[in-house]
């Protein structure tokens, strides 16, 4: 997700009045031209294409690239361990410097979909993944994902207070950090109405710890041998965002990423539970207003991430209907939804790469970034610990 996006939701947690909509197409300030009859202007929609050819032609890039490269370097073993999540990325991160340099990237940020491309991709994943593996694993992803999100959060909401950062701040950082990334931190900036800024910032921490980690984790775990179901449990439990757990499981190989999905949409789905907590913390404790409602239900549903029930729903369909069709087909079938998966989640890799920027992280100093970094240490090791203790000798074979 663009800082855009991100700045827009903020400023519609706030009770801001701007049109945040207008504001995420455009990614500009200047004046927009005369809206039509839906109020988006023309030139804003056009730069929203824009955006969006230009990630289709990096995504174009990186599958030439994943089809052709091992086959010009046969001899080469790095070539042919390199998949397309770091080709996306790569390719990504180039657009986003050539975009900057020429002034574009604002004008374009609108066609940047993270979010979208990333929660299609999951769903279907969800259509070949058996619904047997996701039964199986629930049970111990569950129990990763409690006692992971309460470990990792409060450790950052105590040591942002020993380092005084602002308590939006915290907040936003530990849920971050802690449960999803930025989708978390979007979630948290609107239980605790905080400042775009302070939303744009947490973001680009994200961004910036989880790239990297995309590629060390699945190096640490081969030097560790540890198993692919346990590898993915890590990768799912520790990495930030769904976007670069998606990427690092695939790096691992099909098993992790399937344990990575199923632990990480487990905690997504805690996402609701942390942000009505949050709600009514800094509603009853922190801003003390004596007339602020009592969340119910309903926020909670509200902040659900609704894809989990795609992702669910498409393998309760595709495990139904594989047991109705001859085997030859249902596997050229789910090999249709497979490639389908591979290019809605090579839209989202290129996007993180456009998407990332390094301004924020130079606005608030060094204690945010302290802060992030001990807990993405704590996260890496609890995470480790919980990965062996519950998955080791778990199969992902469906």
């Amino acid at each position: 997700m663009s800082t855009e996006d991100l700045t827009s939701r903020a400023s519609e947690a706030s009770g801001a009045s701007e049109a945040s909509g207008a504001s995420r197409a455009s990614g500009a300030a200047s004046a927009p031209a005369t809206p039509d009859p839906a109020g988006r202007t023309a030139p804003a929609r056009q730069r929203t294409a824009l955006g969006v050819l230009v990630v289709l032609l990096l995504a174009a890039a990186t599958r030439f690239l994943d089809k052709n490269v091992s086959t010009w370097f046969a001899d080469s073993d790095l070539a042919k361990a390199v998949e397309y999540p770091v080709y996306a990325i790569a390719l990504g991160l180039l657009g986003n410097a050539i975009l900057t340099t020429t002034g574009l990237r604002d004008r374009l940020a609108g066609g940047f979909r993270t979010e979208f491309f990333i929660k299609t991709g999951l769903v279907l994943l969800g259509a070949s993944i058996n619904l047997k593996v996701i039964v199986t694993a629930a049970g111990p992803a569950i129990i990763q994902g409690i006692v992971l999100i309460s470990t990792v959060f409060l450790f950052t909401w105590w040591l942002g207070g020993k380092l005084g950062l602002d308590d939006k701040l915290r907040a936003l950082l530990s849920a971050a950090v802690s449960i999803c990334g930025v989708s978390a931190a979007i979630a948290a900036a609107g239980a605790v109405q905080a400042r775009r800024e302070q939303l744009a910032y947490s973001a680009s921490l994200v961004i910036a710890f989880a790239l990297p980690s995309i590629f060390i984790l699945p190096a640490l775990a081969s030097a560790l041998g540890l198993s692919p179901e346990v590898a993915g449990a890590w990768v799912g439990g520790n990495i930030d965002t769904t976007a670069a757990v998606t990427a690092a499981g695939a790096v691992v190989g099909e098993e992790a990423l399937a344990v990575a999905t199923i632990v990480k949409v487990t905690q997504n789905a805690l996402i609701g539970v942390v942000v009505v907590a949050l709600t009514a913390w800094f509603a009853f404790r922190v801003e003390r207003r004596p007339d602020a409602a009592r969340p119910g239900a309903g926020e909670l549903w509200r902040r659900f991430p609704k894809f989990v029930i795609g992702f669910l729903a498409a393998s309760v369909i595709a495990t139904w209907y594989l047991t109705t069709v001859p085997a030859a087909e249902g596997k050229e079938v789910i090999g249709v939804a497979n490639d389908l998966r591979a290019w809605f989640l090579i839209l989202a890799f290129v996007s993180i790469g456009l998407e990332f920027r390094v301004s924020s992280l130079r606005e608030a100093g060094w204690r945010p970034v302290g802060v992030f970094a001990a807990a993405t240490v704590v996260n890496v090791l609890v995470a480790l610990g919980l990965a062996v203790l519950l998955f080791s000798g778990f199969s992902a074979a469906p």
